[in-house]
Formats: structure tokens, C-alpha cells, sequence
């Protein structure tokens, strides 16, 4: 696997950085994760920009332009023969004094790498097992707004959803409301349509997320934002999580209870992969 490292192109044994640099220590960066489809980055733009705008927030300058870092994504795509796979982008302060304080730390440690992936096949569509979990996340905290490098809340809440055997778990914030899953957004149906917690509550504004939004209005589907709670969503009428590696995956039960399915997700996750082979030119394959 070739990986990219600040600038270069290097075997993944080589791919290395600093144990020095502020991502490691503490955290200090972001990253996103996109699909690639016949060798296009799947809303490319989308990603970019909240990488970007997280970068603003945390006042760390980004090392390349858009137009360089598309040029990069296209080279790595190339040098792996990897024209379906999942993008990881890192960006981190890099390294600086010894100490919380960012000062000094003026050159950024930028990477990129690749990671095999399978379009999911309809005709045997996945549903997950979904438990709450014990883990609450601060309602209207800004960083919630973009993926930084530090996710313990989502890894320990992921943690419990492994213990207990189940494959996802769902955080709420310290109001009581579900926020999301430790790496998915949360929707749900209900006879008014489709709904999905308000950012304000601490959501991530997931990219998937909003392509899900745009697939509601051509569909006719009114979508809400709106908080709602452990007990309130076990009465939905077909729940469902968005994320960028799978697009749309049905929630069969909840802490050991079944929930309700809906035919409008299977109509829904369809209409995401329809949107996906428009935009990149991919052909329909079985995993």
C-alpha cells in the first residue's frame, strides 16, 4: 500500500510521523473519511470544506490548495489500483513545544491513505444492532461540528456496543437526547416523514447526512431536525443510521429490542447509491 506523507508517496511501512507530533500526543488535528468510487471521491467538496472550516477553528493552516490535494487523491488513487476504497485525510498542528500551548508548531503534518471497501449489495441488506450507550456528549459543543482527532467518547461508547455484541451505539448528550451513533448519523421515520437530531444537540453534520436531505426533497419526503429520546424513537417507524463507507444501514433493534421497519429505506439507501454512480460514473457491481 502506498501512503501519502506530507508531500510524498511512500510505502506503508515508511509512512511514518514524529511520536512528537500533537496529533499523537494529544489529539491535536482532524480527519476525514470518504468513499472513492471508479477512482472520483464522492462529494469531494463537501469533505473538504469541513476540513477546512475545522482547520479555521483550530487555527491550523492547511499545507496544501484544494487544487493540490485533488491532484494527490488522484496519484494515490492511481499507484494502488484502488479505484473503490474508503479516503482517510489527517491533518494535524505537528509538532511544537513540549506542552499544551500551540505556539511553534508551524508546520502541519498532512496524510492520506487508502483502505479496501465493497458497495453494500441491496439484495441483502445489512441491519444493525444498536445499544445506548452510557457515554453522554456536551449538547451544543462546536467541535462536535467537525471530526477531530480526539474521539474517545465515540471510542468508548463503540467499546460497549463490542462487548454486548452489538454493532453500533447510540450517544446522548447531557439533555437526555440521542445525538448520534459513535460513527454514523441517527434518522428516523415516522407517518410526518424524515427526521434527524438538530446540530445543535451535538451532531456532527455528516456529508451523508445531507446528501440524505437532498434525496427527502426529490423524493417528497418532509425531513425534520428534531431531539427525541431513548423511549420516543423505539415507537419510529423504521430507523436508520447514515455514514460515508456504507450510505444507509437499517437499525433492526434497539438494547435488545426489535424495532419497526420501513419500506422507505431500502428506498432511501437505493436512492443514495443511484446519486453515488451519477456523480462518479461507477457501475453497478455485487460485492
Amino acid at each position: 500500500m502506498i501512503v501519502f506523507v506530507n508531500g510524498r508517496f511512500v510505502p506503508e511501512a515508511e509512512a511514518t510521523v514524529s511520536v512528537f507530533d500533537r496529533g499523537f500526543l494529544y489529539g491535536d488535528g482532524l480527519f476525514e473519511t470518504l468513499r472513492v468510487a471508479n477512482g472520483k471521491p464522492f462529494r469531494w467538496e463537501q469533505h473538504l470544506l469541513r476540513l477546512r472550516r475545522g482547520a479555521e477553528l483550530l487555527k491550523i493552516k492547511m499545507p496544501y490548495s484544494p487544487e493540490e490535494l485533488r491532484r494527490f487523491v488522484a496519484r494515490l488513487v492511481e499507484e494502488n489500483q484502488m479505484p473503490e476504497a474508503l479516503l482517510r485525510l489527517t491533518l494535524t498542528r505537528g509538532i511544537g513545544i513540549r506542552g499544551y500551548s500551540p505556539q511553534r508548531a508551524v508546520h502541519p503534518t498532512f496524510t492520506m491513505s487508502l483502505h479496501p471497501t465493497q458497495q453494500p449489495d441491496p439484495e441483502r441488506p445489512v441491519q444493525w444492532r444498536l445499544i445506548t450507550s452510557s457515554i453522554r456528549l456536551p449538547a451544543g459543543e462546536p467541535l462536535a461540528h467537525f471530526k477531530t482527532c480526539n474521539k474517545l467518547p465515540q471510542i468508548l461508547a463503540r467499546a460497549e456496543a463490542d462487548a454486548t455484541g452489538a454493532d453500533e451505539a447510540l450517544l446522548l448528550n447531557t439533555d437526555g437526547d440521542i445525538v448520534e451513533a459513535s460513527s454514523a448519523n441517527l434518522f428516523w421515520l415516522t407517518e410526518r416523514g424524515l427526521h434527524t437530531p438538530p446540530l445543535a444537540a451535538g451532531v456532527l453534520p455528516g456529508v451523508t447526512r445531507e446528501v440524505l436531505f437532498e434525496i427527502a426533497r426529490e423524493l417528497g419526503l418532509a425531513a425534520r431536525e428534531m431531539s427525541i429520546s431513548n423511549a420516543k424513537l423505539r415507537e419510529a417507524e423504521g430507523v436508520f443510521l447514515s455514514l460515508s463507507s456504507l450510505g444507509v444501514v437499517e437499525a433492526g433493534s434497539l438494547n435488545g429490542r426489535d424495532l419497526k421497519r420501513s419500506a422507505q429505506v431500502p428506498r432511501l439507501s437505493t436512492a443514495y447509491w443511484d446519486i453515488v454512480r451519477a456523480e462518479t460514473g461507477q457501475r453497478m457491481t455485487k460485492p
